[in-house]
């Protein structure tokens, strides 16, 4: 059963990628900011939640990781960027949940 490739399925695969700091997602934490596919590769343009995250290089490596298990006939590209600055406001409410946060906190 193979699912379509789309941003969707990248986002649930990206899902597995777990910030240690902070043990939460980093599609839910609001770091993947955009996805685009082509025939010949995938781009992510994805944060940290600070320029000087310690983990952020461990990240990005665990991030070209799930994309080549998922298209492996796709070279991952992963772009670091820090606009916009990453807040918590970027959050989903799953993992606003999480850390225990209100719509109004953030």
């Amino acid at each position: 059963m193979n699912s379509p490739l789309d941003e969707t399925a990248v986002r649930e695969a990206l899902k597995q990628v777990i910030d240690p700091e902070v043990g939460m997602n980093i599609v839910d934490l609001g770091l993947i900011y955009t996805v685009t596919l082509t025939d010949a590769q995938i781009t992510i343009e994805m944060t940290m939640t600070s320029p000087a995250c310690p983990m952020g290089q461990m990240i990005m490596d665990e991030v070209e990781t799930a994309l080549r298990r998922l298209a492996p006939d796709l070279p991952p590209v992963v772009e670091l960027v820090w606009s916009p600055e990453w807040t918590p406001a970027m959050m989903s409410d799953t993992a606003k949940a999480h850390f225990g946060w209100q719509p109004d906190d953030v």
